[in-house]
């Protein structure tokens, strides 16, 4: 079977947790994402899981691999809902959607997970198409947070680079100063100004001070 295709260039190919107590559900759906070339991790329990993400080397592939947690809501020992609360509390949805599976009567439940961050439910039994319709929609919107964070990330790191000055400079060119009132701010000659200006350009990759405005938007808007 050919292997599925990576989201985005640098990402890690796309994989999906399945946390269920029912072998049976387990087998099922596992050979179900099989057949459509989606990768697929299981774990019997909600604390299986959570030892599962502690594994060393685990955080560092999950800011590259796209993934998704398909989660059963009512198991033996920890629950679905109060699995997905505790990985809320660690920030792990931001980049991992969590749908969860639910049975008779816990739709209500599955509501309010949903609307405390839950990308969606499925009620049992469900459709298969809809099962992997929402799975793959899932996983790229874990792609396009991969990437907008590692973006952050880079951006970050350019800012890292700019002296205390270089960055005086930066937010005056960003609010519409001449390299004259600029240098008439800081007190020094237009040709330092302009040095500067090189300088900061280089660094941050834009080209002018439009460009330079819209990547401080994005910085500031992450």
């Amino acid at each position: 079977m050919t292997s599925p295709a990576p989201l985005a260039t640098g990402l890690g190919l796309p994989l999906v947790h399945l946390v269920d107590d029912e072998a049976v559900v387990r087998d099922a759906i596992a050979w179900l994402l099989r057949s459509r070339r989606l990768l697929t991790e299981c774990h019997a329990s909600a604390e299986a899981f959570e030892a599962a993400l502690e594994e060393p080397g685990r955080s560092d592939v999950a800011t590259r691999t796209p993934t998704c947690c398909l989660l059963d809501l009512r198991m033996g020992g920890m629950s679905g809902l109060a699995l997905f609360e505790r990985l809320v509390e660690r920030g792990a949805t931001r980049t991992m959607p969590v749908i969860f599976l639910t049975g008779h009567g816990e739709v209500r439940t599955a509501v309010q997970a949903v609307k405390r961050g839950a990308f969606d439910f499925l009620e049992k039994p469900f459709s298969n198409n809809a099962l992997v319709d929402r799975i793959e929609e899932a996983l790229r919107v874990s792609a396009r947070q991969l990437v907008a964070e590692r973006e952050r990330t880079d951006r970050h790191r350019q800012l890292d680079k700019l002296s205390p000055r270089e960055r005086d400079v930066m937010t005056l060119i960003a609010e519409g100063m001449s390299n004259k009132g600029i240098a008439s701010a800081i007190d020094v000659s237009v040709r330092t100004v302009e040095a500067h200006r090189a300088r900061i350009f280089d660094k941050l990759g834009v080209r002018s001070a439009v460009e330079l405005g819209h990547w401080l938007h994005q910085v500031r808007s992450a």
